[in-house]
């Protein structure tokens, strides 16, 4: 909701709003506006006005504005287009119960219509501490233009709370209050509230008040189309991409691609990769699928694949630091010299990993010491008979290698990949007679302690000859 709305602001020359709606205090959590100022942050959605920035129509949360919305209801209530309502939550939940067995549309019986607090008290489920309700009229319009839907039809609203008995707004309230009062032009959000705009179009015409325009958003499905949520896909919890690699720009063209088309070039071929500001400079309302769109993690992590590859080569490195430090590969403050290696191994796995994450132990192996370096167990099964074999040769062959200036990528040493490579296929591909693709398993499980690790060749050379042939020794030691 966030990108859409930034991008329709941004495109028009207008101010994008950040305000917390925190007026249901019994799911209220300390944490989650800080969370939300975090993700949207990280993903570059910055806002113009908002509770840490300020602006012209603060304070931005609702649970600070509880002074705004009591003249609006003070003012409903003086026009009978709202009412107090006195019955207890047990006693609505009967109700509710009642008109379910008998299959009845469920919905407020207005029992506290038209009466008297003393009245009321003498029936039964009362509650000393009445809410206030909106009396909703016969004539209501339960159709509406939408930005993206075009005309919508809703169900027939009953009469909504918009006062609770701690003295909160409901959402219905204060939103409508919120945006006449901070000139909100626009408003996007999700379509689960398509069957609350009739409700909020009549409070804007009880107030005698201009109402926004809506664009209903689609949600974001699961593979088997049901509503995301976290309980059924970490994905629904933003700060879930960030822990695992996915880059920020990736995930914002990724999420601007489930309701809108790829771009069309001027030649009519269309192109799924583009920054932000593409997006907004292109934006058409018309052009969004108000279909649920499925969330495709195949497709993201495509994506992001795309996006690391273009990253230049030092801040492809610099973003790796945090998820190897939280693997243990390095320490928060490498040293130049762990600097420079990690440099010569990221340029080797830049375009084998999808996501951040899945660095840490591709790089592992350039970092721990040759006799703490363990081949695991997948290494081990696959090596072959004549893994022995290959490793005697291999030994034999690099053995005689140069390693003048050894550990600096592009050297001129003789211990250099292409040197390297020569050797160990002269030695094994043709002195053994295997076939290239079986040839180096062992001494990729040597080297790495994996069956699949950076390109053998180069990673050798950055080990440079000694830890190379440390660990070939060891493996060989072994079996």
């Amino acid at each position: 909701m966030s990108l859409f709305n930034l991008a329709f602001a941004r495109q028009q020359g207008g101010r994008f709003i950040l305000r917390i709606e925190d007026t249901d205090r019994a799911r209220f959590r300390a944490d989650s506006e800080q969370q939300v100022f975090d993700t949207l942050h990280w993903l570059g959605l910055t806002w113009d006005e908002g509770p840490d920035v300020g602006g012209p129509y603060a304070p931005y949360r609702q649970s600070e504005r509880l002074e705004t919305y009591r003249p609006y209801v003070e003012r409903l209530l003086e026009q009978a287009d709202a009412y107090y309502c006195y019955c207890t939550p047990q006693r609505l939940q009967e109700m509710r119960e009642r008109q379910q067995k008998l299959k009845q549309a469920t919905g407020y019986d207005r029992l506290c219509l038209g009466k008297s607090r003393e009245e009321r008290a003498e029936l039964g489920g009362f509650s000393e501490t009445p809410v206030v309700r909106m009396k909703v009229p016969t004539d209501v319009e339960l159709t509406f233009p939408d930005l993206i839907r075009g005309q919508v039809s809703a169900p027939y609203p009953d009469d909504q709370v918009i006062l609770k008995a701690d003295g909160f707004p409901t959402y219905h309230l204060a939103v409508v209050v919120d945006d006449h009062e901070m000139g909100i032009t626009h408003v996007v959000r999700g379509e689960e509230w398509i069957s609350s705009t009739p409700k909020h179009l009549l409070l804007y015409r009880m107030l005698g008040l201009e109402p926004p325009q809506y664009a209903h958003m689609p949600l974001l499905r699961n593979q088997d189309k049901s509503k995301i949520s976290k309980r059924k896909n970490p994905a629904a919890r933003l700060t879930w991409f960030q822990e695992e690699g996915y880059l920020p720009e990736a995930l914002v063209n990724f999420l601007a691609l489930l309701a809108y088309p790829p771009m069309i070039e001027a030649d009519g071929s269309e192109r799924e990769v583009f920054s932000f500001g593409e997006f907004a400079d292109r934006f058409d309302w018309s052009k969004i699928n108000p279909v649920g769109p499925i969330f495709d993690m195949k497709k993201l992590l495509w994506l992001n694949g795309v996006y690391l590859r273009e990253l230049e080569l030092g801040d492809f490195t610099a973003r790796l630091l945090p998820f190897l430090e939280e693997a243990g590969v390095l320490s928060g403050n490498p040293s130049l010299g762990e600097l420079g290696r990690l440099k010569e191994v990221a340029e080797l796995i830049q375009t084998r990993i999808g996501t951040l994450k899945e660095a840490a132990p591709l790089v592992a192996p350039f970092f721990v010491a040759d006799d703490a370096l363990e081949v695991d167990e997948d290494a081990r099964a696959g090596l072959a008979d004549n893994a022995g074999e290959v490793l005697d040769a291999a030994i034999a062959a690099l053995e005689p290698i140069s390693d003048a200036g050894y550990g600096v990528l592009g050297s001129e040493s003789d211990w250099n990949a292409a040197g390297i490579e020569a050797a160990l296929r002269a030695a094994v591909v043709d002195g053994l007679g295997i076939k290239a693709r079986f040839a180096f398993g062992p001494l990729r499980a040597a080297v790495s302690g994996a069956r699949i690790s950076p390109p053998l060749f180069e990673s050798m050379e950055i080990l440079g000859k000694h830890s190379t042939m440390n660990r070939l020794r060891r493996l060989r030691a072994s079996l």
